[in-house]
């Protein structure tokens, strides 16, 4: 069975850079644009994605609000989500885990580390 993968990040290249890498092996790929339209996006999802992957600098809701509002909902607590950002800062990264983050990964990504990430969290 495909696992499915819901995407959020405002660079319209990277979404594409996302959905073309993770198409290719297989994976159903759900996107939004930033945190705001992420929550609207996953809200109205059928099942559950086995894997969210967020940026971190994005308008309207950023990465640090979308993963702190999916957290609250008891339902979506385990679904492991995957920070991808350009930003490297311990703090940051900190701040991630503490809000819920299951893992980081700094951009540009390599699409095999990546697709091995997807899996180890999924597993």
């Amino acid at each position: 069975m495909s696992r499915t993968v819901l995407t959020i990040d405002d660079s319209r290249t990277m979404r594409e850079m996302l959905r073309a890498t993770l198409s290719s092996q297989g994976f159903i790929v759900v996107q939004a644009e930033d945190g705001a339209h992420g929550i609207e996006v996953l809200e109205g999802m059928e099942v559950e994605p086995d894997v969210i992957i967020t940026d971190i600098n994005m308008p309207r809701k950023d990465g640090f609000q979308f993963i702190e509002e999916v957290r609250v909902d008891p339902r979506r607590r385990a679904i492991p989500i995957l920070v991808l950002t350009t930003e490297s800062d311990a703090e940051k990264k900190q701040r991630a885990r503490t809000a819920g983050a299951t893992g980081w990964i700094v951009k540009p990504f390599d699409p095999v580390k990546l697709v091995d990430a997807i899996n180890r969290v999924a597993a």
